[in-house]
């Protein structure tokens, strides 16, 4: 499918378009970003798409005591979020997406890309307990394939967890296909829709290898 194609078929695919932000993920585009500047600009972005992903957060009115009077104000009902970031690339967007609920859980998914098969293999999973009663936001920089993505919420719906959404920055038109076929009830929060994956499976125009350019490694 096409971009367009994509975004009339699914209406919970929901792409940023504040300035800031897709001021930002130009700024990360650019091969002359420094290795400091580009984890930050992942972390500003982290917090910025984070607040888009949960607008909806359901809120219970609570009694509070102000300087001058009792008042009910509202606060988050129930258990705080559980942000699930694929390692490596996710950890930089998890802690933006952390400064909006310092409180909350945070989960561990390790899988790297098979060069050869480009299929994702798991080397490592922790999560907090409780995940069935959570808001589970799934981070990962980079949805080319789909596959990491795919096998890391299949891994919180086997473990009870329903109300799950996903973040990245930037996403191929075949990833977000794969994606909804895979996880239709999953809402998508991205950066931007890119042009195509090329033969090596990577996001073209997009911004090379998110892990290597976080953490300055090839």
């Amino acid at each position: 499918m096409t971009r367009d194609e994509l975004l009339n078929t699914y209406k919970d695919i929901f792409v940023i378009k504040h300035p800031f932000v897709q001021h930002k993920l130009t700024s990360l585009r650019d091969k002359n970003t420094s290795t400091r500047e580009f984890r930050m600009l992942v972390e500003e972005l982290g917090t910025l798409i984070g607040y888009e992903a949960t607008r909806d957060l359901e809120t219970a009115d609570i009694e509070i005591e102000t300087p001058l009077e009792k008042a009910m104000c509202p606060a988050l009902k129930g258990k705080k979020l559980c942000i699930v970031t694929i390692m490596r690339a996710g950890n930089g967007l998890a802690e933006g997406v952390l400064k909006l609920s310092p409180s909350a859980r945070v989960g561990h998914v390790g899988l790297y890309r098979d060069p050869e098969t480009k299929q994702p293999v798991e080397y490592y999973l922790k999560m907090p307990h409780s995940v069935n009663e959570r808001t589970i936001i799934v981070v990962d920089p980079m949805l080319a394939t789909g596959n990491s993505a795919i096998m890391a919420i299949d891994k919180m719906k086997e473990m009870g967890a329903t109300d799950i959404r996903f973040i990245c920055l930037f996403a191929a038109p075949e990833g977000i296909e794969a994606f909804k076929k895979a996880h239709s009830d999953v809402a998508m929060y991205i950066g931007a829709i890119d042009r195509e994956l090329d033969e090596n499976a990577y996001i073209r125009p997009g911004v090379g290898d998110a892990g290597d350019r976080i953490y300055g490694t090839r």
